[in-house]
C-alpha cells in the first residue's frame, strides 16, 4: 500500500485523476477548470493531460453547467461539476433539483444520472460576498440526493472516487478554508470506509461532538483543548443518508451531544441531528442536545467573520453548557 503525504486540494486533483484514468467516462466541466486548473488548483494539469473534450471550460453560466451534466450522464458519460464558489450555486438549483434529483423517481428506476457536484463550501478565507457560505442543508431536504461532505485529505482522495462510481447525484462539498492542510492519504481505495459512513475522529466518554467539514478539525481543536472532559469527535462524513448508527452509538454511551456547523443554527442540519438524537436516544440523554453555529444572518464582511464562525471558545461553552442540567 501507498501512502502520500497531500494537502487537501491535492487529494482532490489526486482523486480527479485517478477516476478519469479508470473510466473513460469520467468528465470535468466548471469555470476555468481547464487551463486555469480551477481556482483553488484542484483540477490542475488535468486537461493537459486529458484533453478538452474531457476537462471542459465552461461559460459562467451554472444552471448550464448543470443541465448540460444531465444531458451527457442521459447518454452514459459520469460529469463533475464545479461550483466554483458556494453562493454561486443558486443558478442551478433549479436543474438540481428538479431534474438531477428527481429523474430516477421520474422514469420508475430506468434513468440514472451519476452526476457530482463539487461545491467549495464554508467560509475563513476573507472572501467578499457570495464565497463563504454553506448551502448543504438546501440539498440535504432534496429527495433523490446523496450530500457528502470531506474534512481530511484522505477522505478526499477517496470520498470523491467512491462519489463519481455512484448511480445516484451527489452534492460534494470541499472545507475551502481546509485545501491547504496537508496529511498522509493512503492511495488504496479499497481500504477506505463506505461513503455514507461516520467515522469516530476522537475517542471519548464524557460528550459527543458532530461535525462535517470545515468544523471537523475545530471540534478536535476543542476536544484536544478540554483538560477536564472526554471528548468523542464524530466526522459525519454523509449528510444524506446519515450513519444514524454511529451517532446513537456515540450519544448513548456519552450520554451528553453538542452538534457544531458553520451554517446558522436556525433551521440548520443541527436541528436535524437534535431530533433524531431526541427521538432514539431520549432516555440516554443527560441534558438537551445543543447546536453550535453560524447567527442567522448573512454571512459578513471577512474583517468580521472570525466573529460569527463557530470556534473553539464556543464549542467548549456548548460542552460546559451540557454539564448545567
Amino acid at each position: 500500500m501507498t501512502t502520500e503525504t497531500l494537502t487537501l486540494a491535492k487529494a482532490l486533483g489526486a482523486g480527479l485523476r485517478k477516476a478519469m484514468e479508470d473510466d473513460p467516462k469520467v468528465l470535468i466541466m466548471g469555470e476555468d477548470v481547464g487551463k486555469l486548473g480551477g481556482v483553488f488548483r484542484v483540477t490542475d494539469g488535468l486537461q493537459k493531460d486529458f484533453g478538452e473534450s474531457r476537462v471542459i471550460d465552461t461559460p459562467l453560466a451554472e444552471s448550464g453547467i448543470v443541465g448540460t451534466a444531465v444531458g451527457l450522464a442521459l447518454r452514459g458519460y459520469r460529469p463533475v461539476c464545479e461550483i466554483q464558489f458556494d453562493g454561486f450555486v443558486f443558478p442551478a438549483v433549479d436543474q438540481i433539483i428538479s431534474q438531477l434529483a428527481k429523474m430516477h423517481m421520474r422514469s420508475l428506476g430506468a434513468i440514472q444520472l451519476p452526476v457530482v457536484v463539487r461545491i467549495p463550501c464554508g467560509g475563513g478565507i476573507g472572501a467578499v460576498e457570495h464565497h463563504s457560505e454553506s448551502p448543504e442543508v438546501h440539498f440535504a431536504h432534496a429527495a433523490g440526493l446523496r450530500v457528502v461532505a470531506c474534512s481530511n485529505p484522505a477522505d478526499a482522495y477517496t470520498m470523491i472516487q467512491q462519489s463519481i462510481r455512484s448511480a445516484d447525484p451527489v452534492i460534494f462539498f470541499e472545507p475551502k478554508r481546509r485545501y491547504w492542510d496537508k496529511a498522509p492519504v493512503e492511495m488504496d481505495l479499497a481500504a477506505a470506509p463506505p461513503l455514507h459512513q461516520a467515522v469516530v475522529a476522537r475517542p471519548g466518554d464524557d460528550v459527543t461532538v458532530l461535525a462535517y467539514g470545515p468544523m471537523v478539525k475545530t471540534c478536535l481543536e476543542a476536544a484536544a483543548a478540554d483538560d477536564e472532559r472526554s471528548l468523542e469527535v464524530i466526522d459525519l462524513r454523509s449528510i444524506n443518508p446519515l450513519d444514524i448508527e454511529t451517532i446513537m452509538a456515540s450519544v448513548r454511551k456519552t450520554g451528553r451531544c453538542v452538534v457544531a456547523h458553520e451554517a446558522p443554527v436556525f433551521g440548520g442540519f443541527g436541528a436535524e441531528l437534535a431530533a433524531r438524537i431526541t427521538e432514539r436516544c431520549f432516555y440516554h440523554l443527560e441534558a438537551p442536545v445543543l447546536r453550535v453555529g453560524g447567527f442567522s444572518t448573512p454571512y459578513p464582511p471577512s474583517r468580521v467573520e472570525e466573529q460569527y464562525l463557530p470556534n473553539l471558545d464556543r464549542i467548549l461553552d456548548a460542552v460546559d453548557r451540557t454539564f448545567g442540567w
